[in-house]
């Protein structure tokens, strides 16, 4: 794992919690006009009563899918899986300064908004950024997982 790899999946961080959404909304049918049907709607009568499923899709379900929706689900779950990458590398970082840099560029924001933020000049979050993304370089599980994530990419 690089230093560019490690810019480039954090910067992309935003896009790809956006496409998770989009993608979610797309398999379950909600931007097409599924048959979730009550949007924002308690529901009422015996319908309150009655047990719902689970927001997972079942295996029958799986198995209906039609090709572009299984490539739907296979690119949203690759894109989880670097989400969550990204987010569990925030736990490894120890000095709360060096946290909330690392957040701020995960929000995608300049080194000029977070030095503003933060109070601190550009060239200081440039180097706090520097130390972040050397941590994570040197961090042998982030290495890992990362390996394994890329891994997981060769196989499919």
């Amino acid at each position: 794992m690089n230093r560019k790899e490690i810019e480039d999946i954090i910067s992309a961080y935003r896009l790809m919690k956006r496409e998770i959404d989009r993608l979610d909304d797309l398999i379950r049918g909600i931007g097409s006009g599924g048959s979730s049907g009550n949007n924002g709607v308690a529901p009422y009568g015996i319908e309150a009563t009655m047990p719902r499923g689970s927001k997972g899709i079942s295996q029958s379900e799986l198995d209906q899918l039609d090709r572009r929706e299984r490539k739907l689900l296979t690119r949203m779950r690759k894109y989880q899986d670097k989400v969550d990458f990204v987010e569990s590398a925030e736990e490894l970082l120890e000095d709360p300064m060096l946290q909330i840099v690392y957040s701020c560029m995960m929000e995608g924001l300049s080194y000029r908004a977070i030095g503003k933020h933060i109070a601190i000049s550009r060239e200081q979050v440039r180097r706090l950024r520097d130390d972040i993304i050397n941590q994570l370089c040197q961090n042998n599980n982030l290495c890992q997982s990362w390996q394994y994530l890329n891994r997981e990419k060769q196989l499919v």
